[in-house]
């Protein structure tokens, strides 16, 4: 009986995010890694990676300009896997506002994103989330397992509600730098971290792993 073939991920390359450290992770659990922004690459892989480094507005303006916003939405309205990390997290929600400037984001979740209120920003650094029971995405790590942040802005209050009941409400991780900001989503076909996992050593490649395992 032969193996599974390794499952095929994208990692979009808009101009914004460590393509080539999401590369290496990826491929080190396994999976089969193109960086493209090639659309019918991103629309027909197994899972597309949005990584995402700088500011909220530069980040949707490159999303944009590569048809990035188009192709998460299609690729979300077809339950196709997503994942976002970093800024690339960020732009999943409604709005971000930097120095006084509010952008749009894709809005597939409500909420902004919003400068901590912390005693040192950036939050820069390994820290330990608080995960739901549950989580598909932290499966197999310890309580305590650490993942490194690099970021000055965060979503600090969760808003979804769930009006069909038949509808799972999503996982939402939580962590704390100064004060609770959402460190992680699990919904559906989208999954997303304000960390690094690639930058997170075996914790970040546990991680990485359990996603392949739902594509």
């Amino acid at each position: 009986m032969s193996a599974a073939a390794p499952k095929k991920v994208v990692v979009f390359d808009y101009g914004f995010g460590n393509v080539r450290s999401a590369e290496r992770a990826l491929a080190r659990v396994g999976a089969d890694v193109e960086i493209t922004r090639d659309y019918d690459k991103a629309m027909n892989a197994d899972g597309l990676l949005v990584p995402g480094v700088g500011a909220f507005s530069a980040c949707m303006q490159g999303l944009k300009e590569a048809r990035g916003d188009w192709i998460v939405g299609r690729r979300l309205s077809g339950g196709r896997p997503v994942m976002g990390i970093c800024v690339g997290m960020q732009i999943l929600f409604a709005r971000g506002i930097e120095h006084g400037v509010e952008t749009e984001g894709l809005d597939e979740w409500p909420g902004t994103v919003e400068p901590l209120n912390a005693p040192v920003v950036p939050h820069m650094g390994w820290n330990t989330v608080d995960a739901p029971e549950g989580s598909e995405l932290f499966a197999d790590l310890d309580a305590d397992a650490r993942f490194y942040f690099v970021h000055s802005y965060a979503v600090r209050d969760w808003t979804l509600e769930i009006g069909n009941p038949n509808l799972r409400a999503p996982k939402v991780t939580w962590a704390t730098h100064g004060e609770p900001f959402v460190a992680a989503v699990e919904n559906g076909a989208l999954w997303a971290t304000q960390f690094h996992p690639e930058k997170s050593g075996d914790a970040g490649a546990q991680l990485l792993t359990n996603w392949i395992g739902t594509l």
